[in-house]
């Protein structure tokens, strides 16, 4: 979390999950709430606080450059409601925030391999979250840097434009 404070530019691909960044609180609560093994109460608002204080990069100054790929099986989750698709809208509206869904129909074999964060700090050092259902791999490795940009990539390009993308979610809001 230290690094996404500081990032310039924080691209991230989801296939199941809101990410924090865009979470409402009553869906992080939902998350961070239903976790195995359960947590007490105290350490579940202490996680939800750290989560909503994340926000903060969405609006700062100097705004970082945000890319968020999001998986229609991530919109489609059992606690994704009303609230948490027009935070999703809301959070794009801006010039330096990206909002891409690649729909059912668009997906490929790479779109079901896992969730993703690269991102650039000032120094322009790029580095690559990778997570799996017990393991992340941070790294600034070069090749796998690489490898998850080539990835990224071609999500975002299997995916919706941005406005294209806000007229499917707008469209997913109607219908609930």
């Amino acid at each position: 979390m230290d690094r996404e404070a500081e990032a310039i530019s924080l691209w991230s691909y989801e296939v199941a999950l809101i990410p924090g960044l865009l979470q409402t609180e009553a869906y992080a609560r939902a998350l961070i709430g239903n976790h195995c093994p359960p947590l007490d109460d105290e350490t579940v608002e202490e996680r939800v606080a750290a989560r909503l204080e994340r926000h903060s990069l969405l609006t700062r100054k100097p705004p970082a450059a945000l890319s968020f790929v999001r998986y229609e099986a991530a919109l489609r989750a059992p606690d994704v409601d009303r609230k948490q698709l027009l935070n999703i809208l809301a959070a794009g509206k801006p010039s330096n925030v990206s909002v891409q869904v690649p729909p059912f129909g668009r997906a490929n074999p790479t779109a079901l391999t896992g969730p993703m964060v690269l991102l650039e700090t000032r120094d322009h050092e790029r580095i690559a979250l990778s997570e799996g259902q017990s393991v992340s791999q941070l790294t600034d490795d070069p090749g796998v840097v690489s490898s998850q940009t080539e990835r990224l990539s071609m999500m975002r390009a299997l995916a919706l434009s941005p406005a294209e993308s806000a007229r499917f979610i707008e469209r997913m809001v109607e219908e609930l």
